[in-house]
């Protein structure tokens, strides 16, 4: 599908996702739109709980309105575990049976598997993950993303989200609300290298990472990454990303320009919002 330029544009987020949300580490959402190769941030939501989150996400929208995200969270798991584990085979089926498990069935099932395997070859990876060099999305610590997957999968699904190359499009009607698979590291790398931005630990918030985060967002600002995006806020939201030392807002405008990156390779003509082909039981991570 290729949208004519003229047409109306849908609106971006981002998101930065947590599996267990609170005043302290909500999940952060940033709004915003692209214009020509700019991505204005427009707003920055706080979530404190899952329930807040999925009822937000799930909101209706008017018929001529919709929405691209970039979500900080897988979308599948390595096929060789899926395998091994003899589960379903196809998305949505495997996603059923992994999603009804509870967190503490999920943790004895993947350290089982990873028991069972050699030093050095513990996890099984997805090719998206080996690409992106993020986390296996089977790791349930440090980053949980396993969890994060199992709570943020049925919130999507349950608003009705549409997932670009994992689920078909069902009927004829374009999708209102669509998102890919986002990972703020990916882009931060690029700037920042291995330099540290952010961290949860308060003993681990100082000025080096203060002068890394202040790095990350001048170079969006000048659109100084291959994504060749210009990031464009007010200075108080830019002061409110800098000043953030947990960096979840700053995660969040990293898969917002992720996501304007994927909306450009649609207008610009490209099938599967700039996704190449991929196995939908993984994902894919845009823009790597």
């Amino acid at each position: 599908m290729r949208l004519d330029k003229h047409q109306k544009k849908p609106r971006l987020l981002g998101c930065d996702f947590t599996s267990s949300p609170g005043k302290r580490k909500p999940i952060v959402v940033a709004l915003g739109s692209l214009h020509e190769r700019r991505v204005e941030l427009l707003e920055l939501l706080c979530f404190e709980t899952l329930n807040a989150f999925s009822n937000w996400l799930a909101a209706p929208l008017q018929d001529d309105e919709q929405w691209l995200g970039g979500f900080d969270l897988p979308f599948g798991l390595p096929r060789e575990l899926v395998n091994i584990l003899g589960w379903p085979s196809d998305w949505a089926s495997c996603m059923d049976l992994f999603c009804s498990l509870s967190r503490a069935e999920v943790r004895n099932i993947f350290a089982a598997f990873c028991n069972s395997r050699p030093v050095g070859q513990k996890f099984a990876h997805r090719a998206t993950d080996l690409h992106a060099k993020s986390s296996p999305s089977m790791k349930w610590v440090n980053p949980p993303v396993a969890y994060m997957m199992h709570a943020g999968v049925p919130i999507l699904r349950g608003a009705k989200v549409h997932l670009p190359g994992v689920m078909p499009e069902v009927g004829k009607c374009k999708p209102q609300k669509i998102a890919v698979e986002a990972y703020p590291g990916l882009l931060a790398r690029e700037v920042l290298g291995t330099k540290s931005y952010k961290s949860d630990d308060k003993s681990k918030q100082n000025s080096a990472r203060l002068i890394a985060r202040r790095e990350l967002l001048s170079a969006l600002e000048q659109g100084k990454t291959r994504l060749g995006l210009r990031l464009a806020t007010t200075h108080g939201f830019l002061n409110r990303l800098a000043d953030d030392p947990s960096g979840d807002a700053l995660d969040a405008t990293l898969c917002l320009v992720q996501a304007a990156w994927a909306q450009l390779q649609l207008l610009d003509g490209h099938p599967q919002y700039g996704l190449p082909a991929f196995d939908p039981i993984e994902g894919w991570i845009a823009t790597s």
